[in-house]
């Protein structure tokens, strides 16, 4: 298989906290596109055998400063709760939206990825207007730094392979959760993980870039979970691998909410925007889980109308009519 470099053309999104984003004075969720510098293939990987789980992820205990930021963690999602944000009930009669609504907001976070400077830094841009997602089946695998309990393992290892389910039945695109030959690699990994990661990484990706190793394996403190999705030269709007990273110090509701929001962007919705709601694709913590809105967005993505690399314009007559047929509005 020819050696990959990653994330490619392709994304990567990033989101942490606001309340993080005003400690730390950055940018609350970030996309990157159009990585030239990564991907050598003209061919899609091809599945090969992963090795099983070994001692190599066997459990140890996290350390001090691990259990210092897991509490961090969980002061920042009292201050958010308090604040009446992570709301997991979907949107209500409180967030409306309507069919020229959900047109629009498909067309930002579909269409346009935010994307920073090569070091991840603050200042970003808009980027692509045409249209990214996977064409061949999404296998989903996932995986455990060491710091991350058995029985958290358990518990995270299911709200993956449920929502998977989930989006498998919006999207009508085989997306399933496997033990091997995954494309799709979500890794749930503490701060003390970050060697184990790393080595996960150079057996996954051949040849990854030293900058793409260190911003998963070592994510700064701002990140509390981040996705690439990465597609080839010859079909540059064909996602066919991502790699996703949640922290494990992260609150149960957190790092749920980040197993709705990276697999999604990792599906393609790989922007944000401030006008979207009820949504997760938004910066503004409002909502924790996938809302109905974003199930909507999700099935529009996998429309067969609309297809890996299409323009915004070309596709702004048909994303219309997809819009209005989800909301039962006349065409």
């Amino acid at each position: 298989m020819p050696a990959l470099r990653f994330p490619a053309k392709g994304r990567i999104g990033v989101r942490h906290f606001n309340s993080l984003k005003l400690a730390l004075g950055v940018t609350s969720v970030l996309a990157l596109a159009n990585c030239d510098e990564t991907l050598t293939s003209t061919v899609a990987p091809q599945p090969r055998p992963e090795p099983a789980p070994t001692a190599a992820n066997a459990y140890v205990p996290p350390s001090a400063a691990s259990q210092d930021l897991a509490r961090f963690y969980q002061r920042v999602e009292r201050d958010l709760l308090v604040r009446g944000l992570l709301r997991t009930d979907g949107g209500g009669p409180d967030t409306p939206y309507d069919a020229d609504d959900l047109a629009r907001n498909f067309e930002t976070i579909a269409f346009y990825s935010e994307y920073p400077t090569q070091s991840v830094s603050i200042g970003s841009r808009q980027t692509d207007g045409q249209l990214s997602r996977w064409s061949g089946p999404v296998r989903i695998q996932t995986e455990f730094g060491p710091s991350v309990l058995p029985e958290t393992r358990t518990q995270d290892a299911e709200q993956v392979r449920v929502f998977a389910g989930r989006l498998a039945g919006l999207t009508q695109h085989p997306i399933s959760v496997v033990s091997r030959n995954a494309n799709f690699h979500v890794f749930f990994a503490g701060k003390d993980d970050s060697a184990y990661v790393a080595s996960r990484l150079k057996q996954l990706i051949p040849n990854i870039s030293q900058a793409s190793l260190d911003l998963v394996a070592n994510p700064r403190a701002n990140f509390d979970c981040l996705v690439f999705a990465s597609a080839t030269k010859a079909s540059p709007y064909k996602y066919v691998r991502a790699v996703a990273l949640i922290r494990a110090e992260l609150t149960d509701l957190v790092r749920r909410s980040c197993i709705h929001e990276e697999i999604a962007q990792g599906l393609g919705l790989s922007n944000d925007s401030p006008a979207a709601r009820p949504s997760i694709f938004n910066d503004d913590d409002e909502f924790a889980l996938l809302t109905s809105h974003d199930e909507k967005l999700l099935t529009m993505l996998y429309d067969q109308r609309l297809q890996p690399g299409v323009g915004v314009d070309e596709a702004r007559p048909v994303v219309r009519i997809i819009a209005r047929e989800l909301m039962g509005q006349p065409l």
